[in-house]
């Protein structure tokens, strides 16, 4: 029997895994598909990790923790998975990507720059925006690999001692005081406890919830830009060094956002930051027709002209969103040795060392020491 049984092995799981597994835990990770993969929320070549969390100040720590997590794991695995090329949010002053950003950065000190029109007219070509669109940059915000992450991450997780498996449908669990039993298509596996981190399929698992989820598609592109020379990215993310990763925000909440170039790259990644049309994460249609590009190039149309170009590449992920859009991590209601981590709305991945750390500890102790109260099961219930 082990101790914890991890069900969903992508960025999460991965994630508790390893955090587990070097505490010398006994781990059994089981994975629905290969490890990693392109059927959930964890594939697209690049996640942005920023610091002036504009969505609620309350992150702001758990975002420190985790890039202090990030370059941990790049140490013990010897392996590059961030990119330090900063990040760029346009917008109207008053707006909430500014606004919020702003708030964020100043209750908590965070090092940033605040940039009128003009100063981005003029350090920023790429963008042709309104005159009453301001800028806030960040040096030290930038990109993970999330593939290569989740990768890495359950490598990690098998070095120092866990079971992992793919290919592992699970068909459904039990659980009473101090004893788990999940059944799979092969086995029956048995645990102390369980943590559920299965993205799309959380509901699934997990029917007496009492939170409604809902799994959105999300339609990603690649375009090969006029002038790709704008474009390219530079490690160091002060300004002039390079084209940073970059949202810009709109009235409803809703904003654009893409990365640089790097490298080799000649394609310009590009995709719009809102609820898609909700679907069975089963049966979602994967192939993007023409008419869907507009979702991601309206922007090109907008604010980027040197960014136009034909789409070379498109892809579908999916979002699972909680009612407030807020990720939801805590004990299930009716079993303290069942733990989740669901809900991440689209904006969860790079926080996956600091939320494997607070997931390993409320299986293993119960509790824990991160500052995660605000994102409790408690507040739907006031």
């Amino acid at each position: 029997m082990h101790d914890v049984i991890v069900i969903g092995v992508g960025t999460f799981g991965a994630a508790a895994s390893d955090a587990l597994a070097r505490r010398g835990v006994s781990v059994l990770g089981l994975e629905q598909f290969t490890i990693p993969h392109n059927r959930g929320s964890h594939h697209g070549k690049s996640r942005m990790f920023r610091f002036a969390y504009y969505e609620h100040p309350n992150y702001v720590p758990l975002l420190q923790r985790a890039y202090a997590g990030w370059q941990e794991l790049e140490q013990r695995s010897a392996t590059r998975l961030y990119h330090d090329v900063g990040a760029l949010y346009l917008g109207r002053r008053e707006g909430e990507l500014i606004a919020g950003s702003v708030e964020a950065a100043r209750r908590h000190g965070l090092e940033h720059r605040e940039l009128s029109a003009a100063e981005l007219a003029s350090e920023y070509p790429q963008f042709r925006l309104p005159r009453d669109h301001v800028g806030f940059l960040e040096a030290k915000a930038g990109f993970v690999l999330p593939e290569l992450a989740v990768e890495v991450m359950a490598a990690q997780a098998a070095a120092s001692g866990a079971t992992i498996l793919d290919r592992q449908q699970v068909l459904g669990w039990d659980a009473s005081d101090g004893r788990v039993s999940v059944r799979t298509a092969d086995a029956l596996h048995e645990a102390k406890s369980l943590i559920v981190t299965a993205g799309a399929w959380t509901s699934r698992l997990i029917a007496d919830l009492g939170v409604p989820l809902v799994v959105t598609r999300q339609v990603l592109g690649w375009v090969q830009p006029s002038r790709p020379d704008l474009f390219r990215g530079g490690d160091g993310g002060s300004s002039g060094s390079g084209f940073p990763c970059w949202a810009i925000g709109y009235e409803d909440g809703s904003l654009h956002y893409g990365f640089p170039m790097m490298e080799s790259e000649e394609t310009l990644k590009i995709a719009l930051h809102a609820r898609g049309r909700a679907v069975d994460p089963d049966r979602i249609h994967r192939e993007v027709a023409p008419e869907e590009e507009a979702s991601f190039r309206s922007v090109i149309d907008r604010f980027m002209p040197a960014a136009a170009g034909p789409t070379v590449k498109t892809c579908v992920c999916m979002y699972t969103n909680s009612p407030d859009s807020h990720f939801i991590i805590d004990k299930h209601p009716e079993h303290s040795n069942v733990v989740f981590g669901c809900g991440f709305s689209g904006h969860g991945f790079k926080f996956a060392p600091v939320i494997g750390e607070a997931l390993a500890d409320l299986a293993v102790g119960g509790a824990t020491k991160l500052p995660i109260e605000f994102l409790s099961m408690r507040r739907f219930k006031s």
